[in-house]
């Protein structure tokens, strides 16, 4: 019987969640299977794996080949090291105690980046929510500079319609005036 680790897709649509599966390499993808090795979230970053690392050794060393995406899903968790490792203890070439500790120096590196990724991303979500914060003054600025820009040419409109009205007044006035001065004069010629 040919054994795959492989996914098994569960989760709603458009939200997918994974198991991991030891499974016959005829049955369905979601249907029976051997035992289950772990979980896959690809709905959050980074995703969130959860591997049983030495029942999927045990499977890889017992024949089971992974298809592409559990490969590459074993190889993140350090799972393909493990049994690579385990293979140079079987061989002679390493102790079990130096092939620990060649994986738990790995799974620390690994942390780090993880770290350093949870990190970097944290950092790039709050600096676009201060760009977002900054764009929102400078639009809220432009906003409050052009309302007091109406506000002056409305004091302007307002003062240049009285100075019209007073020049107005004023040129009546002067009209008035000569036309008294007119009956003055005309008064005196008879």
């Amino acid at each position: 019987m040919a054994v795959k680790l492989r996914l098994q897709r569960h989760g709603k649509k458009g939200k997918p969640f994974y198991w991991i599966v030891a499974a016959d390499a005829r049955s369905k993808r979601d249907g029976k299977y051997l035992e289950k090795l772990g979980t896959y979230n690809p709905n959050v970053n980074p995703a969130i794996i959860d591997v049983n690392v030495d029942g999927a050794v045990k499977w890889l060393q017992n024949g089971a080949q992974p298809t592409d995406t559990a490969r590459a899903i074993l190889s993140y968790k350090g799972v393909l090291l493990k049994n690579h490792l385990a293979g140079g203890i079987k061989k002679g070439a390493l102790t079990e105690e130096e092939a620990e500790k060649k994986f738990q120096d790995w799974l620390d590196e690994k942390a780090a980046k993880v770290d350093a990724k949870v990190d970097n991303l944290a950092k790039a979500k709050a600096d676009a929510a201060s760009k977002a914060l900054e764009a929102e003054k400078a639009v809220n600025e432009a906003r409050t500079a052009v309302a007091v820009e109406e506000e002056v040419a409305e004091e302007v409109a307002e003062e240049v319609a009285t100075v019209e009205e007073t020049a107005e007044t004023v040129s009546e006035e002067t009209k008035t005036e000569e036309a008294v001065e007119e009956v003055k004069a005309s008064n005196e010629e008879e």
